[in-house]
């Protein structure tokens, strides 16, 4: 009787440890408590408070409106604000989410209001792992980027800004770079840049790729492509660079790929050859912009 009456004692605090352990699905809201197990009907408070609790491959979610404080990603997860985008990180002098993930790790960022306001560092940072995925967010107020994938590693690495729009960063809205090879992919598909210094950058061993997009009301310019090792290549279709200064960058060791885009209503030049490369495919709409209103020579291809 005795070792089945401890026996039972071991299941019990083997399930009490389960059920306060990690979960594939935690819970957040703003009249949470971080000491909870994160369950639906017992949720924490922050993301950071979440994420300890919750299993590689599972997902956080808001269940009201709130803000859930900065938070650092170290394994594949997914943090979802709610419908309607609830969820918002709100940050004063220093990132809002970064992610420093495995090489083999998938983050989904969905749903997220990101705001800086006005001292926050960089809204996203993206300092390691396989495959990042920002969706249906809205990140602004940053002294940094809003999205700046700083890389520093030798496998591969993408990442997804789907229906996103990054808006008045003191940096670039979206930018991408490695420090080593290989190159990360970006893709970014409808979604905007508004009021940002640059609107998309792509740096050192990066390859961007712009789609039904719109670019508005960059400080220095839309779109650039530059880099150090002569690497950074831009594509941009089916989208719009309006009322920037320059709206499209290419300097030394970027190449920009345009095709089907309108580049109109630009302060500046519209296409702008500078040490880099820009070839041109398809229907390019340049007017109605100011200086010369084209670049120096672009390659039709």
């Amino acid at each position: 009787m005795k070792m089945n009456a401890l026996k039972l004692l071991a299941v019990i605090a083997f399930g009490t440890t389960m059920m306060y352990g990690q979960a594939s699905r935690t819970w957040v809201s703003g009249v949470g408590d971080d000491a909870n197990p994160c369950s639906r009907t017992a949720p924490c408070k922050t993301f950071a408070g979440a994420i300890s609790k919750t299993a590689a491959g599972g997902e956080i979610d808001a269940l009201d409106p709130a803000g859930f404080g900065a938070v650092t990603i170290t394994k594949a997860i997914t943090l979802d604000g709610g419908g309607g985008q609830v969820g918002s990180v709100l940050v004063s002098g220093t990132n809002g989410i970064v992610v420093a993930a495995g090489p083999n790790d998938v983050v989904i960022l969905r749903n997220l209001r990101i705001n800086g306001i006005s001292s926050g560092l960089n809204g996203v940072q993206f300092n390691s792992g396989k495959d990042l995925n920002i969706e249906n967010c809205y990140i602004f107020g940053f002294t940094q980027n809003g999205i700046n994938i700083a890389l520093n590693q030798n496998t591969a690495a993408s990442v997804h800004v789907l229906n996103s729009v990054m808006k008045n960063n003191s940096g670039v809205g979206i930018r991408a770079s490695n420090l080593q090879s290989p190159t990360v992919q970006v893709g970014i598909t409808g979604s905007s840049t508004i009021l940002d210094n640059i609107g998309i950058q792509a740096t050192d061993h990066s390859r961007v790729v712009i789609n039904e997009s719109f670019i508005e009301n960059s400080v220095t310019a839309g779109i650039q492509a530059d880099s150090t090792a002569s690497d950074a290549i831009l594509t941009i279709d089916h989208s719009q660079v309006s009322f920037n200064a320059t709206a499209a960058n290419a300097l030394a060791g970027g190449t920009i790929v345009t095709a089907d885009t309108k580049y109109a209503f630009n302060t500046g030049t519209g296409l702008n050859q500078n040490g880099g490369s820009i070839f041109s495919y398809g229907t390019n709409r340049v007017h109605n912009n100011g200086a010369s209103g084209t670049s120096t020579p672009v390659s039709q291809q």
